[in-house]
């Protein structure tokens, strides 16, 4: 099989030829259709997650078919439309697991394209209760980034605690964004996308804002103070000062939820979260059924992300395009299989 793979920490992604790999006891292999390009990716390319073995393939974001079963698996049948995302698996038995934590388990936490190989390639093995069942509705392209930045943004949402009618913001109208505004809209809250520029207003709005709001030219906090405040603020931006700007347009008992990772600290007064009961959090992304559960909500209500796409062998071309920012909004990778 093909396989674009990175060789060591700090190494260029090369196009090689690999063995395609069975599948152990438990584990599924996958004939891979499509696989999105995220910025998590970097990790791999990069050296940064501690404990990687290279030559590693990366890819998180991966839609394909169910090629062969280990033994022992269950429910996967070959030909099965599956996804396989961020979370690779857990041990279920820890007491994070057992409480449903299974993004924070102790023993045996395995993460796609980190811990094993991921979908730069044209089979990957992983863990049969890595994944997800993929609607009829949604093709591979499409199904791809949603297992990252779209059960990201959807789970952010819907653990968030609004409810239909509220006012909830989305910061930032870019990769995590684009799908972000539409979750918001679709789940019946009453949407207000911020992004930088007069000219990202009429997209917005095709995406299903009820309003906009330009951080160039508007005090964004200000601005949702006379909708009556923000029960939510979904931020994907990478910007700190952007994330600290919009902190003021919390209505009581709204939370700020980032999902994108400021590079500075966010930066609030306790007045401000004590005297509203206000606050900050974060959101991962989910594990598989919330992956699934993402799928179907976009087969069901007609979400799509944006995509520019790249066959398998410009895979190095497609992830120096999202790493430039430059990319509406995000990159696919896909294997002709």
């Amino acid at each position: 099989m093909r396989a674009v793979q990175v060789p060591q920490a700090g190494g260029q992604l090369e196009l090689v030829e690999r063995e395609i790999p069975e599948p152990q006891a438990g584990w599924v292999r996958v004939k891979v259709e499509a696989c999105g390009v995220c910025h998590s990716d970097s990790l791999v390319k990069d050296g940064h997650w501690p404990g990687i073995q290279y030559p590693r393939v990366p890819g998180h974001e991966v839609i394909g078919l169910v090629d062969a079963v280990g033994e022992g698996v269950k429910p996967w049948k070959t030909g099965q439309r599956v996804g396989v995302g961020w979370h690779g698996g857990n041990c279920g038995y820890c007491d994070h697991c057992r409480r449903g934590e299974f993004f924070a388990c102790e023993v045996a936490l395995l993460t796609t394209g980190i811990s094993f190989d991921g979908g730069y390639a044209e089979y990957l093995v992983a863990p049969a209760e890595a994944l997800a069942r993929v609607p009829d509705e949604l093709s591979a392209v499409d199904g791809a980034p949603l297992m990252c930045a779209g059960v990201t943004t959807f789970n952010a949402l819907r653990n968030s605690g609004a409810r239909g009618g509220d006012v909830v913001a989305v910061l930032g109208i870019g990769g995590l964004g684009h799908l972000g505004v539409q979750f918001a809209a679709k789940m019946g809250f009453e949407t207000v996308g911020i992004a930088r520029g007069r000219d990202k207003e009429a997209f917005a709005k095709k995406l299903g804002v009820h309003h906009y709001l330009d951080s160039e030219s508007q005090n964004v906090a200000a601005e949702l103070e006379k909708l009556g405040g923000a029960r939510v603020i979904l931020s994907t931006v990478t910007s700190g000062k952007a994330v600290n700007a919009v902190l003021g347009g919390l209505g009581i008992n709204g939370k700020l939820i980032l999902v994108g990772n400021p590079d500075q600290p966010v930066e609030s007064t306790g007045r401000l979260l004590i005297g509203g009961r206000r606050s900050i959090s974060g959101w991962p992304s989910g594990s598989p059924i919330d992956s699934q559960d993402t799928l179907a909500f976009c087969a069901l209500t007609g979400i799509r992300p944006m995509t520019e796409v790249y066959p398998l062998e410009r895979a190095p071309e497609g992830y120096e395009r999202m790493m430039s920012g430059k990319a509406r909004f995000r990159v696919v990778i896909t294997t002709g299989l």
